[in-house]
């Protein structure tokens, strides 16, 4: 066990997280490769809110599609749920389709998103970039610290390994602003696997040894960094992320949503605290999930839910009748 379960919690079924993020994919997946980026997140979105707005509880957005102003739906601090006022309250974050790019584009590791935990234990974290370190499970506690450079971290994992830092493989988000990092890493003699977008699949890859994923490293968004914490309470690992501002705008926001100590370094337990549920589902093919498929009249998804409490995984094929 790894928390204690949150009675809370079981008023939301576990399963019926999965329908909500089964719901964003398959709506996100009618337009894989057809080049437009909004309108796949604009029908996940949809798709996603509809969903939860059929579910017995008191939702709050903590982590959404940004702020009132910047986005239709699914903003941050939206009300959710088929009871507001009376039902179990409850934080949310989503993101209705994580890797809207690659969707365009039909490339690999989109996913649908959700994460959930009683109210107030996720950091309602400002849509800002957050700096990112994770490991997955078995290593000492405290292996990674992002006060120490790449080069001493991949030094620290390796000898937690048994290996030498050559032999280690760091998954980074293909950026220009991680030229400098990346070049650090194969001075090392470590392998880097670029990927296009979908940090949060990136994040749990380190926990997969099939992925052969070690370390995951670099700059995203800062929402997305909560949904992978959220994960790895669930499943094992360690994740160290500080905030990254540039400009006054963007401090401004994180006072508005309560953050005090701007050079914080958060630990995986401050972004995601207490008993919380995650799940996902594949949009199309990765590491993590496979892709919605259509078959005839029906589509067909493939999901992974997870609980902190009892370390549960459970991965769900279904099958969808489709118009």
């Amino acid at each position: 066990m790894t928390d204690v379960a949150s009675t809370v919690l079981d008023r939301v079924l576990v399963l019926e997280m999965v329908r909500v993020t089964e719901a964003a994919a398959i709506a996100a997946a009618r337009l894989v490769g057809r080049g437009d980026e909004k309108e796949a997140d604009a029908a996940a979105v949809e798709a996603m809110r509809a969903a939860l707005n059929t579910l017995y509880m008191d939702g709050t957005v903590v982590i959404g599609e940004g702020e009132r102003d910047e986005a239709p739906m699914l903003f941050i601090g939206e009300k959710v749920g088929a009871a507001i006022g009376k039902g179990p309250k409850i934080d949310i974050a989503l993101d209705p389709l994580e890797g809207t790019t690659i969707t365009a584009k039909a490339g690999p590791n989109a996913l649908a998103v959700l994460a959930i935990a009683e109210e107030g234990q996720l950091l309602n974290a400002p849509d800002v970039y957050m700096e990112k370190l994770a490991v997955g499970p078995g290593y000492p506690p405290d292996v990674i610290d992002l006060a120490k450079s790449p080069s001493e971290n991949i030094r620290a994992v390796a000898a937690a390994k048994g290996v030498e830092p050559h032999e280690i493989t760091v998954c980074v988000l293909d950026r220009p602003r991680h030229e400098a990092l990346v070049a650090e890493l194969r001075a090392l003699g470590c392998g880097v696997m670029l990927i296009g977008d979908g940090d949060v699949a990136g994040v749990i890859a380190t926990t997969d040894p099939d992925t052969t994923v070690d370390v995951y490293m670099g700059s995203g968004g800062a929402p997305e960094g909560v949904l992978a914490c959220a994960a790895l309470r669930c499943i094992g690992g360690q994740f160290k992320g500080r905030l990254l501002f540039r400009n006054d705008a963007e401090r401004e926001r994180a006072a508005r949503w309560g953050v005090t100590d701007l050079d914080k370094i958060y630990d995986l337990t401050e972004l995601a605290k207490g008993d919380c549920i995650f799940a996902a589902t594949g949009v199309t093919d990765g590491s993590l999930l496979a892709g919605v498929k259509r078959k005839g009249a029906k589509m067909t998804t493939e999901s992974v839910v997870m609980r902190a409490s009892s370390g549960t995984v459970r991965w769900v094929k279904g099958e969808h009748r489709v118009g």
